[in-house]
């Protein structure tokens, strides 16, 4: 089994750096190529990829934008492996991922997979409230941290191998951005393939985002997911509305006020109170479980309100996603 590492990159080349002195330091004995795409930048990295040619097996290829998940495919098809794993550029990859992913497939072979995220002690600290928000059980039930369930798990593309035979099978991934990695695990699982997480094949997820763009992030999530529900009616769950019936609650318990109602909005005052305290816990730090406390609100206020009005347009009146937000599709 030989693996190809896809990596997409838009304008991004001192992460590029990073990325790849990470993967310098693997001890993975055996040999493996890095596809590196640059996605139409204008701050392009090919200075930083030729200071790594003689330490790792790098093909470089410069292509018209089309957003990652074109660009992935792209890299995917210029492979020579027979077993592809994906990073987004802002990851930096542990030493022993390689050979925890290889002792996972020698275990159960899966044509696809997904590992979690972590973050690293020199993350800033508004990466790792973002980071906690995004991780943890207490806001999206674990699914990025690692705690979703081992089978039938929808790999994200920062971190997911996907066998050649499936990317074969499958055509890789669509052109809706984000929300194209659960639209590929549903069409491999359509397909006849399996998913799932490999707990250990943890990769440190360096989000270089500011609130704004974070919240403009999570709001795109959220849209997604009401599209991929009309595509995908049978895969619809009804956790996918938690965060929009969160906000409406929130406004609801500020109604109640009006009639001297108070128990609905102590109650989410004791969920952020948990929040912060957790977060302060894990992280070991108190402002980074303040911060935290803003990251979840982002987090549910920009899902829940982008998921609500997806839901309006798409599912309610039927609008074609593509018209409906044309923001969300790349034209490949």
């Amino acid at each position: 089994m030989i693996f190809s590492l896809i990596i997409p990159v838009y304008n991004r080349p001192d992460e590029v750096d990073e990325l790849l002195e990470s993967l310098v330091k693997s001890d993975y004995n055996e040999a493996f190529e890095i596809v590196l795409v640059e996605d139409g930048s204008s701050i392009p990295c090919k200075d930083v990829v030729m200071n790594y040619q003689g330490k790792l097996n790098i093909s470089y290829y410069f292509k018209e934008n089309s957003g990652p998940g074109d660009s992935r495919n792209f890299g995917m098809q210029k492979a020579r492996g027979d077993y592809f794993l994906i990073f987004d550029s802002d990851c930096i990859i542990p030493p022993n991922y390689l050979t925890e992913v290889r002792k996972e497939l020698d275990k159960k072979y899966v044509d696809c997979f997904g590992g979690p995220d972590r973050a690293l002690a020199s993350f800033s600290d508004i990466q790792k409230a973002i980071n906690f928000a995004m991780t943890s059980f207490l806001t999206t039930g674990g699914i990025r941290g690692g705690s979703e369930k081992i089978n039938k798990f929808q790999p994200r593309s920062f971190n997911m191998g996907i066998s050649k035979k499936a990317f074969i099978v499958s055509k890789g991934f669509g052109n809706i951005h984000p929300g194209e990695d659960p639209d590929l695990s549903i069409r491999l699982w359509n397909l006849g393939f399996e998913t799932r997480l490999f707990p250990e094949a943890f990769v440190y997820h360096k989000r270089r985002i500011d609130w704004e763009k974070f919240s403009i992030q999570v709001n795109k999530f959220g849209i997604a997911r009401p599209i991929l529900n009309s595509w995908y009616p049978e895969h619809n769950k009804v956790t996918f509305f938690f965060p929009t019936v969160f906000m409406l609650g929130l406004l609801l318990a500020l109604v109640l006020l009006i009639f001297n109602i108070h128990y609905l909005l102590q109650l989410y005052f004791v969920y952020y109170i948990i929040i912060f305290l957790t977060s302060t816990v894990q992280n070991k730090s108190i402002k980074i479980g303040y911060l935290s406390v803003i990251a979840v609100w982002k987090q549910f206020y920009g899902y829940g309100t982008g998921f609500l009005e997806s839901f309006v347009k798409v599912i309610l009146l039927k609008r074609k996603p593509q018209e409906a937000f044309p923001r969300m599709f790349f034209k490949i």
